[in-house]
C-alpha cells in the first residue's frame, strides 16, 4: 500500500520536512480487519519514519527548528543524518475492538525529508 493509492491530508509542509497524517487511513484498515485485538504495525518508505504524535503547527514547527539546528540544510547527507536522529521507522500502535489505542489527540504522522509528500507505507496488522 503506498499513500499515492490511499487518500492522506497533508499536516504541514515545512522547508525540508513534510508530514502527513495517516491516521484515518490506519483505523480505517484496522475496523475492517478479521481482528478484534493486536497490533498495527506502520512502516514508512527509505526517506521517511513513521512517528505517533499530536498534530499541531508548533509542534511542526519545532521540529523544523530543533533539525534545522542539529544538522544545518547545507550540511552533506543530511537526509541520513535526520534519519539516524530520529530513530526507526517503523512505530507499533495497538487496537482493541476494531480500534486504534491512541490518545485523544494523537495522530499517525509519517515525517519525509524531501517535499514530494509522496512516501510508501505498509501496515501489517496481527491479530
Amino acid at each position: 500500500m503506498t499513500s499515492v493509492e490511499i487518500p492522506y491530508s497533508i499536516a504541514a509542509a515545512l522547508p525540508s520536512l513534510a508530514v502527513l497524517d495517516i491516521t484515518n487511513e490506519v483505523a480505517h484498515d484496522v475496523a475492517r480487519s478479521p481482528f478484534g485485538d493486536g497490533i498495527a504495525y506502520v512502516s514508512s518508505g527509505e526517506s521517511a519514519l513513521v512517528r505517533i504524535a499530536e498534530r499541531e503547527g508548533g509542534l511542526f514547527e519545532d521540529l523544523e527548528c530543533f533539525l534545522e539546528r542539529l544538522v544545518p540544510k547545507e550540511t552533506t547527507e543530511r537526509q541520513r543524518m535526520l534519519g539516524f536522529l530520529l530513530g526507526p521507522r517503523t512505530e507499533q500502535i495497538p487496537f482493541s475492538g476494531g480500534d486504534l489505542c491512541l490518545g485523544r489527540y494523537q495522530r499517525i504522522l509519517i515525517f519525509s525529508f524531501d517535499e514530494s509528500c509522496r512516501s510508501d507505507w505498509t501496515l501489517t496488522l496481527l491479530g
